[in-house]
C-alpha cells in the first residue's frame, strides 16, 4: 500500500511539474474542505455499496467510470478508474480508491487532474432501515488554476448540501430505478 501512495505522490508531482515551473516560487497551495451528512432510507448493507464507483451507476445519472485496474469491476484499495472531466477545462479525472474498509463502512477516493487533487471520504453508520452517510470533500490546489477552481467546485458540489444525493439515492432505494 505504501508503494501505491508513493506512486500517486510521484504522479501528482510530475503531472503539475511544467505548470509549477511556470509559476512563481511564491505559489502556496490552498485547501478547502466541507462535510455533509445525508439520511438514507435503507439498511447499511444496502446503502454502503452504492458509494462504490461501479454501483454508483445505479443512482447517479451520467456516471460512467472507465476501469483501469484491476481487470474486473470491483472495489478494493488500489482500484483505479477514470471519468470525463466536467467543467473547468479539465479533460478527465483519475480516481484511486485509497481506503476501503467495508466492515467499517468507509471508502475514500483520491481524484486528480493537472491542476488539483481532492479526496472524497464517505463513512456510513446506521441501524435498522436508516443509514447516515457522512461525506467529506477536501480539495487541494497544485497550482494557481487549481486554487481558483476548488472553491467553485466545492460550492457546486455542496450547493444543496448533498440533499440532491439524498433525494436521488432514496428514490433509487425505494424504486430500484
Amino acid at each position: 500500500m505504501k508503494q501505491l501512495y508513493f506512486m500517486m505522490a510521484a504522479l501528482l508531482l510530475f503531472s503539475c511539474k511544467n505548470q509549477n515551473q511556470m509559476e512563481s516560487d511564491k505559489f502556496v497551495a490552498q485547501r478547502v474542505s466541507k462535510t455533509a451528512v445525508i439520511q438514507l432510507n435503507g439498511s447499511i448493507e444496502k446503502v454502503f455499496p452504492l458509494f462504490g464507483a461501479f454501483e454508483e451507476r445505479k443512482w447517479a445519472d451520467k456516471w460512467n467510470p472507465k476501469l483501469v485496474y484491476p481487470s474486473a469491476e470491483r472495489i478494493e484499495e488500489g482500484t483505479v478508474f477514470k471519468t470525463k472531466g466536467h467543467g473547468h477545462n479539465e479533460a478527465g479525472f483519475l480516481w484511486i480508491v485509497t481506503k476501503y474498509q467495508p466492515n467499517d463502512h468507509l471508502i475514500q477516493y483520491l481524484v486528480s487532474t493537472e491542476n488539483r487533487y481532492w479526496t472524497i471520504t464517505i463513512k456510513c453508520s446506521g441501524s435498522g432501515n436508516l443509514t447516515s452517510a457522512e461525506i467529506t470533500y477536501s480539495y487541494t490546489g497544485l497550482n494557481s488554476i487549481g486554487n481558483q477552481i476548488n472553491p467553485i467546485a466545492m460550492q457546486s458540489i455542496y450547493k444543496q448540501n448533498l440533499k440532491d444525493w439524498e433525494k436521488t439515492i432514496n428514490y433509487y432505494l425505494q424504486t430500484g430505478k
